[in-house]
């Protein structure tokens, strides 16, 4: 168990799956927003397994919620492990949603999105980034809600990915849909956004421009 190894380091699917029960806590009224804002930027600063566990220890948390180590699938992020489905599909979802009210929200790195995701932000934003995410189905749906508030969903160039929201007095804005790579599960995004907007954007990672600009270099000596 996680608890038995309190300095075990933590992953970024560790401190998304506490910020989960977090947000589920204040929804259930068991944390005011002060207490929540708190330990939420506590959680996306633990370095610890230990750390996180301090955060919820008066909350009820199921095993499934606790901290978890991903499988160790494209554990070092290279482009080469990143563009294998193989290791990316099929693992248990770390986060189900997401949720923003006067605030902001952010999935990122080596996470793991449920096959049924929806996200809601009002008079906030939020960003949702499947660049180096995992998949807990090959088909999964991405649910965004924006009222008077802003979401930007970021996917890499070999996803398959089809949009469907709508915009009212508003923008749900789709620059991705397309067919990714063989072997790539498929991300529909729908939802609405009212006097906000939604944006659907293809990204290349980090690593991918850092090696883009060196092969550039390289042609240039």
């Amino acid at each position: 168990m996680t608890s038995d190894l309190p300095e075990l380091r933590a992953s970024d699917a560790d401190r998304e799956r506490i910020a989960e029960v977090l947000r589920d806590a204040v929804a259930e009224g068991r944390l005011d927003m002060e207490e929540f804002d708190e330990r939420l930027e506590a959680a996306y600063k633990s370095r610890t397994q230990g750390e996180l566990q301090l955060l919820v220890r008066d909350l009820p948390v199921s095993a499934g919620a606790a901290p978890a180590v991903l499988p160790a699938h494209g554990a070092s992020g290279s482009a080469g492990e990143l563009t294998t489905w193989a290791g990316r599909v099929g693992v248990p979802a770390t986060s189900k949603g997401a949720f923003a009210f006067w605030g902001g929200f952010k999935r990122w790195g080596q996470w793991s999105v449920a096959r049924r995701f929806t996200a809601f932000a009002m008079w906030g934003g939020g960003e949702i980034d499947l660049r180096e995410a995992r998949f807990e189905d090959r088909e999964v749906t991405i649910r965004c809600i924006a009222i008077m508030g802003g979401m930007v969903v970021k996917v890499p160039p070999e996803l398959t990915v089809q949009v469907s929201g709508l915009g009212i007095m508003g923008g749900f804005d789709d620059k991705a849909t397309g067919q990714g790579t063989p072997g790539s599960p498929t991300v529909r995004v729908t939802g609405f956004a009212l006097m906000g907007g939604v944006g659907v954007d293809r990204k290349l990672r980090r690593s991918d421009k850092q090696r883009l600009r060196a092969e550039r270099r390289k042609e240039l000596d």
